[in-house]
């Protein structure tokens, strides 16, 4: 441990250092030590609960990490679905996708065939998690029926978005002259039937045949990453989900020795965010990774945050960002406009990746400080500029340094923004796990379309 403003979280995988939040470095939009000791000290009773929680199992998520079986499942469930597969499709939305997509992103995107002769002989794989009809009808006249596998997620069983996006797969299908291949074509992820409650694409796969995991029901969709339905997207990029999860149990094991919320690293995080709000008004949290592998992790935080603790006037906004991209969109704004923004930059050791820049080009174009250095060089340099420049203008900023982009790394990153969002909640008063405004949403969506 490096003291409460600097964490080694999950024997060192992962380094967050919460200093750039402080006055001592930013002057009075930053917290004073007595202020962050304070919030620290409200999180005790709620450390405790969740040793409690881990002990008893009353909190899932937190023995997620532990488990095996489902890996096993979803191996099989996987290799079963991808023979003679060209392409693989995942429906689902908001939480049935976006955890999916922070893991399948590691592997690289927009790299053709993968990085290597492996990742060449595995399905595409396509992620359709925003509902567009235009968008739909273009992929499904696109596919190779025959060779396409469509994978289903939904925990309620009643996404309309995702159900749509089934009925006309299925549609597409039979209407190739397919139908009596459905139950080797699709794959259903959604909870086991309980009293009282409606599963519809339990009922309809099950009318075809169609194989199904259970998506399990004390998780919810944001907190869901690393269950089968983050796993099933990992594993079908060939990525090792027995190291997810390894990382994951070390934030776990983490919260379990701590003895004061200043040892745990999520704890700190928390208490540096709602202690910003509160205490120095601010009002969005801006995750700026320095990774294109790391860009859609920015998106899963956002719902993650934004679903969690947005609730009775309660919860600051989150923003999606990318370093360097957003240097040149949004940073002017983080730097010169209103103090309430408080940045965290995610940075993984790019240095010496990427081709090495010709020192007479470099003369040429007006580089001659990148002359014979990689491209990673750079974007390594800028990740520690920019903290630097929000120190000097005074804006609050945490890091976070990676001691690798893989598996362990990125199941420890998410373990410990799963904890720290669950900590904020504690903090605001609220629930972290419902979402009551959406579901109102839901339910005026379906009453308008059956009165029209």
């Amino acid at each position: 441990m490096e003291g409460a403003t600097g964490q080694a979280d999950a024997n060192a995988l992962l380094v967050q250092r919460i200093d750039g939040c402080l006055d001592k470095a930013i002057g009075e939009a930053g917290l004073s030590q007595a202020q962050l000791d304070a919030w620290l000290g409200k999180l005790q009773p709620a450390l405790a609960d969740l040793k409690a929680d881990y002990a008893s199992g009353k909190l899932p998520l937190l023995r997620v990490p532990e488990a095996t079986d489902d890996i096993v499942a979803c191996e099989a469930a996987l290799a079963h679905l991808s023979d003679r597969a060209h392409t693989l499709v995942f429906f689902g939305t908001g939480g049935s996708s976006l955890g999916g997509q922070a893991l399948a992103q590691l592997t690289g995107w927009n790299i053709p065939g993968g990085a290597d002769a492996a990742q060449r002989a595995r399905p595409r794989t396509r992620f359709y998690d925003n509902l567009d009809g235009l968008t739909l009808e273009r992929a499904l006249a696109s596919f190779d029926l025959a060779r396409t596998r469509f994978v289903v997620v939904s925990k309620s069983g009643g996404t309309p978005e995702t159900m749509t996006q089934a009925v006309c797969a299925l549609q597409a299908v039979i209407g190739s002259g397919l139908e009596q291949q459905i139950p080797r074509l699709f794959l259903g992820v959604t909870e086991p039937v309980q009293t009282g409650k409606t599963n519809a694409l339990r009922s309809l796969f099950e009318s075809y045949g169609i194989p199904l995991l259970d998506h399990h029901t004390g998780i919810g969709g944001r907190f869901s990453g690393l269950t089968n339905v983050g796993l099933l997207p990992a594993l079908s990029r060939g990525i090792d989900a027995r190291a997810l999860r390894a990382g994951a149990k070390a934030v776990i094991d983490a919260l379990l020795a701590a003895q004061h919320p200043r040892d745990f690293a999520p704890a700190v995080g928390a208490a540096m965010a709602i202690g910003l709000n509160k205490d120095r008004g601010i009002r969005a949290m801006v995750m700026m990774p320095y990774a294109d592998r790391l860009g859609k992790l920015s998106e899963w935080y956002v719902q993650l945050w934004a679903e969690s603790l947005g609730k009775d006037g309660q919860g600051t906004a989150p923003i999606p960002c990318l370093g360097p991209l957003d240097q040149h969109s949004q940073l002017q704004l983080f730097m010169d406009g209103p103090k309430e923004h408080c940045i965290t930059v995610v940075r993984a050791p790019v240095s010496g990746i990427g081709p090495r820049l010709d020192p007479e080009l470099c003369e040429k174009a007006g580089l001659a400080f990148m002359a014979g250095r990689a491209v990673g060089d750079l974007v390594a340099a800028q990740a520690h500029a920019v903290p630097e420049a929000l120190l000097r203008a005074g804006r609050p900023v945490r890091t976070f340094d990676l001691a690798g982009l893989d598996e362990r790394t990125l199941g420890a990153l998410m373990m410990h923004l799963m904890l720290e969002t669950i900590l904020a909640g504690r903090l605001l008063g609220v629930d972290p796990f419902d979402q009551p405004a959406v579901e109102l949403s839901k339910v005026i969506t379906r009453e308008r379309l059956t009165r029209a």
